[in-house]
């Protein structure tokens, strides 16, 4: 196989006729010769910038390397030295406006799918067993983490390496997080990828316990003064779903993604065996347009809905990656574009038989710097619809921030924390990820997660 130059090495997938009537992953992933044949493609620059667009800062052009040289070991022991969770951001990491957007190859052709090389390498170690080393003897300092997703398990993962007696603490009864719970099957397959990696955090000697719900099961306060903890890193993400106060919002068929994704990701409601009740209607409307809408579009066009997008905004201002925009038109899903809700019509029983809407046309930018969207007077129109999915996003859940001493929130619950340390205003007590941003990415959480970890171990150094 001849290197293609300018184009990347295409990827496998499944036809979208046949994926979107199943759960199995759409991306099969690289053959060792495509994976050997697209890393030749890496220029090795001197001043890789693809490195400064990587939230955990992985020596890219050097795993990239390896896999020129068929060393799949190395190239998994160099991205291991800053990545907690390869195979998950080779699969849902946005390379496209991080580590790709930067890459010189981009500049007169396509950039090296470094996203799809790193997918490789997880993979490959995975199926070859070769598991992260643990790189410091233990310092007797102990650390409690709270939440088992990126942020947690990166943060977990670093401070074990460093020598760290780490335990996390998970609410629900498996660990992963929005990795489990939010992120679907045919993008982020469970029993082998994700598990995996939790795996490989656990043998770095990491301790989990699940079904702990800290503020409830135990405090932050009671941990450090009662279990022996010396710093706590808060990683619990952001679940609390946002509605949008529209009449008819209560009515039966109307769900948070949230909640949606959750009984169909962690409750297995998907499969034919499972006992996890799902609404299976016809017709599905989602309303928003990230990565979480297309996830809860794609899932219920997968158990048998007609489904359409709703978005306030243009297809140019759509939040979603690029990619799974794609991959949800190929699959036959709908858009309807600068359009809003602005009630949702019942029916006799009280369950949802449509969705008014008003057209919308784009004004002035606001805050975001995106053009705010304007209503068109005399543009509303009824979409038949017998469900409806509010993806609009989530903010962090305020039980730990209440139940806390000295940790100040902002006014949108979201904790304060310092961004080059994840220092919040009680000692000892570092955050990051969605419990400070609000819902963002999940390498933008391993990178916080990665932060605190440095933080709390020059906490430790200059006590």
């Amino acid at each position: 196989m001849a290197a293609p130059g300018f184009e990347r090495v295409a990827i496998s997938e499944q036809e979208p006729a046949v994926r979107a009537k199943n759960f199995d992953e759409v991306c099969l992933g690289y053959t060792e010769e495509e994976a050997v044949v697209e890393a030749a493609r890496c220029l090795n620059c001197k001043n890789p910038r693809c490195v400064q667009g990587c939230p955990v800062k992985i020596d890219i052009p050097a795993f990239i390397t390896a896999v020129k040289e068929r060393d799949f070991k190395g190239a998994y022991d160099k991205i291991s030295e800053s990545s907690a969770l390869p195979a998950v951001c080779g699969r849902v990491c946005p390379q496209e406006t991080q580590c790709e957007a930067l890459c010189v190859r981009g500049i007169k052709g396509d950039a090296v799918a470094i996203g799809k090389l790193e997918r490789f390498v997880a993979d490959r170690a995975r199926e070859e067993g070769i598991k992260p080393s643990k790189t410091a003897e233990s310092n007797g300092h102990k650390v409690a983490v709270v939440g088992s997703g990126p942020a947690g398990l990166t943060c977990a993962g670093d401070l074990a390496k460093m020598g760290y007696e780490v335990t996390i603490f998970e609410a629900l009864h498996e660990a992963g997080g929005v990795l489990t719970y939010g992120i679907p099957e045919f993008r982020l397959p469970k029993d082998t990828v994700v598990a995996s990696e939790i795996e490989n955090v656990k043998s770095l000697g990491v301790k989990i316990e699940t079904n702990v719900v800290i503020g409830k099961s135990v405090t932050i306060d009671e941990l450090m003064e009662d279990e022996g903890f010396e710093a706590v890193f808060i990683g619990s993400g952001a679940g609390l779903p946002m509605f949008m106060k529209i009449p008819g919002e209560n009515a039966k068929g109307v769900f948070s993604a949230n909640e949606y994704l959750t009984r169909s990701n962690l409750m297995k409601a998907f499969r034919p065996d499972s006992d996890t009740p799902i609404f299976r209607p016809a017709k599905v409307a989602v309303v928003g347009g990230g990565n979480v809408a297309m996830d809860a579009a794609r899932t219920a066009l997968r158990l048998g809905a007609e489904v359409t997008i709703v978005y306030r905004r243009s297809e140019a201002e759509l939040p979603a990656r690029v990619e799974e925009v794609h991959h949800a038109k190929e699959e036959g899903i709908k858009f309807e574009f600068l359009t809003n809700p602005v009630e949702i019509l019942e029916n006799e029983e009280h369950f949802v038989r449509a969705m008014k809407c008003v057209r919308m046309e784009l004004g002035e930018p606001d805050a975001s710097g995106r053009r705010r969207p304007v209503a068109i007077e005399g543009s509303e129109f009824e979409l038949e619809t017998d469900a409806v999915i509010m993806a609009l996003g989530t903010s962090p859940n305020p039980l730990i921030s209440s139940t806390t001493k000295g940790l100040e929130t902002n006014k949108w619950k979201c904790i304060v924390a310092d961004e080059e340390t994840g220092a919040t205003t009680k000692e000892g007590v570092y955050a990051g990820g969605d419990a400070v941003t609000g819902a963002a990415t999940v390498i933008l959480a391993m990178g916080a997660g990665k932060a605190a970890a440095k933080g709390i171990d020059d906490y430790f150094k200059n006590k």
